[in-house]
């Protein structure tokens, strides 16, 4: 097993406990863009989906997604002091850090939310934020995240929440990693990765420095 040498993390489900939130949120958004709120009873179930499963269901359109994307973020902005990382996050961080492992963020948050939501000390254990990627952005902002830091595809692992994060990792050639805390219920999310979806920060640790968490 081989120790990575770049780890790349979604924000919002992965180090952000913001999907509540996002629940709370994305109705209200839904009034103003016309397009189907969420039924609580169905939230299970939509969790299984994929972000272009769920805008389908939704009703919303590929043009009008910058515009309820937008629309969340700024409401983020107004409400986030009820958005907090998971705890054992700053932890995380620095004992990646500890262990010559370079850390990024590719977020499709704004820059202003996240540095809101995660602590100086812990930001400052980050070598590159990258946010404001578009929904369907994330590849290219990882290979620029990877060009930037000198690093091959091979020696670097992305972290995320979400189906999208999975597909864009493989479109780049970078390992991916799931986490079961996030959006996507880990069973639907495993369907895209060989390694086994983490359930708490220490297997994620381990896979990182190159411990087995099984899969590949």
């Amino acid at each position: 097993m081989k120790t990575y040498k770049l780890v790349i993390f979604d924000f919002d489900g992965t180090l952000a406990d913001s999907f509540p939130w996002f629940l709370k949120t994305i109705n209200a958004v839904a009034l103003r863009y016309h397009f189907k709120q969420i039924d609580p009873e169905q939230i299970d179930n939509l969790r299984a989906l994929s972000g272009r499963e769920l805008m389908a269901h939704l009703g919303i359109p590929w043009w009008k997604l910058p515009f309820v994307a937008n629309a969340m973020r700024r409401s983020m902005k107004q409400q986030v002091g009820a958005i907090k990382p998971f705890a054992g996050v700053d932890k995380l961080l620095y004992d990646l850090h500890g262990a010559g492992i370079e850390i990024a963020i590719v977020t499709s948050n704004s820059q202003e939310n996240v540095q809101a939501v995660l602590t100086p000390e812990t930001l400052s254990l980050v070598s590159t934020l990258s946010c404001g990627a578009a929904m369907y952005g994330k590849q290219a902002r990882f290979r620029q995240v990877l060009q930037k830091h000198g690093c091959s595809p091979a020696d670097a692992l992305s972290v995320g929440d979400e189906i999208r994060d999975a597909e864009a990792s493989t479109a780049s050639g970078i390992d991916f990693l799931g986490v079961a805390w996030g959006f996507t219920k880990p069973e639907a999310l495993q369907k895209y990765t060989s390694k086994m979806i983490c359930t708490n920060f220490d297997e994620l640790l381990a896979v990182a420095k190159g411990a087995s968490h099984g899969g590949n």
